[in-house]
């Protein structure tokens, strides 16, 4: 076997204390929140460039205000406005400026809906008159300022509103809402967890006109699930969800012009079951471009659409034999031109399109992976990113002219860098981490990267882990069925290559995705630690169908999910079990969600292999999830049953061999509990021992309370019995 160390990470925290680090992890710290990071809180910049704003709460009053600083100093500049001075406000969770500043959108109550959605009661502030008002005394959502700050639309009970306040005059632009029917400016369920986006209507540049997408889900079959609580009798939660294979929402676009009260649907083309993923308004008040994908999500049209006459002509279109992912970097120029990012050339790079579609240039190029675009400075013509360029495990920021000349790298630490720049792209702040470093944030020209001054760092945390066994994570890459794959592993101290450990694999290994990766711990991290402490060693390998290693590494697993991830998992456990130091007898698999999924076809496609596995949440069989996510890299199961049954853990439970434990929440609403209750059947009538937990009301993340405390106590005296 080869095992190739292309980094070694050096023992944490240099010189911090010369005792012992002895200190023993313990869940109860772990989930308690002890070794949480200082992180800077989300800010704002300012249109000047030189300041920007936070939210800030006092611990005993409970009042919050906006304070702005100064970037060079961080000096408190001034207070913007505070709750306390506000009569029907003792406070609220966030803030959005309008786009002049001179209004301020502030949410209050808000409650949490799915995993991106949510209502709440809103204010506006007039920031020169110091006043303020309530839109509605309903909890509404999604309510966004128009370009020129005096008007606000929103959606309250699936239908459109706008609010004029310069007349005081409100107009509802849409009269068909109707939960569990038609949806009017907000996404569906699916949309929202799949596409990543909630709003789904558009100011355009001139304030006049609002284009938003409509959701017919009449015909989209249902999914109930009971939340328990404490009343006597339970309650159903009632929601179209459209599983594989199913009907999606009708969508259909349309554009409402303010000046003439005019609403119109908008004709995109003989398109059939498609999706409509982004709207978007150009720097031409008058046309909005749409993204229009099919259904299979392998071609993908740009449209532009003339809101006078409403006739649409496609700009530019994608193909791909396996998808095409959706992104949130369309960026239009005054000319109207765009930058948009694209993996046609087998790597997700930057490129630079006329308004009439033609391609000026690519940007970027090279064998490496764009991961964000943060930004386009007109005055400089400059864009500024994100990409895996030095080492895929790592982040860096870049510049690069808009002809693709005169490329820097900003950032000069190894591990993980991001950015948040300020409104002229003067500057910005650098997010740093490692696995080495906890998260630490400095003030950067964005010129040349150099460090203006320090904002935030964790000292407090690096003293406090000094007194603690820290077991750091060594990265290498293992050879496995052709492929050369990133992994990392964490060792007991006095590690002895003459004795015997067991071996515990954690992995999610969902398309697109990264474990192994050069970033500060999650809790997790410190439970692998507090596991190698107790004498196992613990690894980690992103295996075929895993991201930022190109389209062909990405897309291997298109039409046939669960097979080579498995083989790749399986095939690590053998050839570690290979290593003198490693108990072949003794290698343990978990995973969550989609790793949960593998983790489960791990156990029982590798019974002789693993000796015992958990899996949290996980997807059974492709058949009960939804329609983007898995048409996405399985087409549907009419189309491709044999995709979809050949890697479902329900056919093959008669490998069970080992300790399986099978864990979810009653109210997931994303991987339904139906996937582990089939799974528990399959495992029944297999006469298959096994041990499960089912945690009531608790959705795909198990959490509230003490719900992560006993699940990872669970997870660990199961690891520890049977292992």
């Amino acid at each position: 076997m080869k095992l190739t160390y292309v980094s070694f990470v050096i023992a944490l925290f240099l010189g911090a204390v010369t005792v012992a680090q002895n200190q023993i992890f313990t869940l109860n710290e772990i989930w308690g929140g002890a070794f949480g990071t200082e992180r800077l809180q989300s800010l704002h910049s300012m249109n000047n460039g030189t300041q920007y704003s936070v939210l800030e709460r006092e611990d005993l009053s409970g009042h919050t205000s906006i304070e702005v600083y100064n970037y060079a100093d961080g000096k408190r500049e001034r207070s913007i406005i505070s709750s306390s001075f506000l009569a029907d406000l003792n406070s609220f969770q966030g803030y959005t400026f309008s786009k002049d500043e001179k209004r301020i959108l502030l949410s209050s109550e808000v409650e949490q809906i799915y995993r991106r959605s949510s209502r709440g009661i809103y204010h506006i502030f007039d920031v020169p008159s110091n006043s303020s008002f309530k839109i509605s005394d309903k909890k509404i959502q999604s309510p966004t300022l128009s370009p020129d700050g005096n008007k606000v639309a929103y959606v309250l009970d699936n239908n459109i509103y706008v609010l004029n306040f310069a007349t005081g005059e409100e107009v509802q632009l849409t009269n068909d809402g109707k939960k569990n029917e038609i949806i009017n400016g907000i996404t569906d369920w699916v949309y929202e967890e799949e596409f990543s986006f909630v709003r789904a209507f558009d100011w355009s540049a001139d304030s006049n006109k609002v284009a938003f997408i409509r959701f017919d889900e009449k015909n989209v079959p249902e999914f109930s699930m009971d939340i328990y609580g404490n009343a006597l009798y339970q309650k159903q939660e009632v929601f179209k969800y459209p599983k594989a294979g199913e009907k999606n929402a009708e969508v259909s676009l349309h554009i409402a012009d303010l000046g003439s009260m005019a609403l119109d649907k908008v004709n995109l083309g003989d398109y059939k079951d498609y999706y409509i993923p982004r709207i978007q308004w150009t720097k031409n008040p008058d046309i909005l471009s749409v993204q229009v994908l099919n259904r299979h999500q392998n071609n993908l049209d740009l449209i532009f659409v003339d809101a006078k006459t409403k006739k649409s002509k496609v700009v530019l279109n994608e193909k791909d034999e396996a998808y095409i992912d959706i992104t949130d970097n369309l960026t239009f120029l005054e000319d109207n031109s765009f930058i948009w990012t694209s993996e046609k050339d087998g790597y997700n790079h930057i490129y630079h399109y006329k308004e009439t579609g033609e391609l000026i240039n690519q940007i970027t190029s090279g064998d490496w992976e764009i991961t964000d675009y943060y930004g386009y400075d007109a005055k400089n013509r400059t864009i500024f990113y994100q990409s895996v360029e030095y080492k895929n495990i790592n982040r860096d920021i870049y510049s690069i002219g808009l002809d693709g000349k005169n490329k820097k790298r900003l950032s000069s630490k190894e591990g993980t860098n991001d950015a948040e720049f300020s409104a002229d792209f003067s500057q910005y702040i650098n997010y740093f981490s490692s696995t080495a470093t906890p998260y630490e944030s400095t003030l950067n020209t964005a010129t040349t990267g150099a460090v203006i001054r320090e904002i935030k760092n964790n000292k407090t945390l690096v003293d406090k882990l000094s007194k603690y066994d820290v077991r750091p994570k060594e990265f290498s890459t293992i050879d496995i069925n052709g492929e050369s794959l990133n992994m990392w592993t964490i060792k007991p101290k006095d590690f002895d290559a003459g004795k015997k450990y067991p071996l515990f694999m954690f992995q999610y290994s969902g398309p697109g995705s990264q474990m192994v990766k050069n970033s500060w711990n999650s809790a997790n991290d410190y439970w692998y630690m507090m596991l190698a402490q107790q004498g196992y060693i613990v690894v980690c390998v992103d295996g075929r169908g895993t991201g930022f290693k190109g389209a062909k590494f990405k897309k291997a697993t298109q039409n046939d999910l669960g097979n080579l991830e498995v083989q790749d998992q399986i095939s690590a456990a053998k050839k570690l079990g290979t290593l003198p130091y490693i108990d072949a007898s003794r290698i343990g698999i978990w995973g969550w969600s989609y790793g949960g999924f593998m983790s489960s076809n791990c156990l029982f496609k590798g019974g002789d292999t693993f000796k015992m596995g958990i899996a949290v949440a996980p997807v059974t069989s492709w058949r009960f999830y939804d329609t983007i996510y898995t048409e996405r890299y399985l087409k549907t199961p009419q189309e491709n049953a044999k995709g979809y049954d050949d890697n479902s853990p329900i056919n093959y439970v008669d490998g069970l061999k080992g300790k399986f434990l099978l864990v979810h929440g009653s109210a997931d609403d994303n991987v339904h509990v139906q996937n582990t209750m089939r799974l528990i059947e399959a495992l029944v009538q297999a006469n298959k021992d096994f041990d499960w937990a089912i945690y009531p009301d608790k959705n795909h993340g198990i959490y509230g309370g003490n719900t992560r405390l006993h699940l990872y106590n669970k997870m660990t005296n199961f690891i520890k019995t049977n292992l």
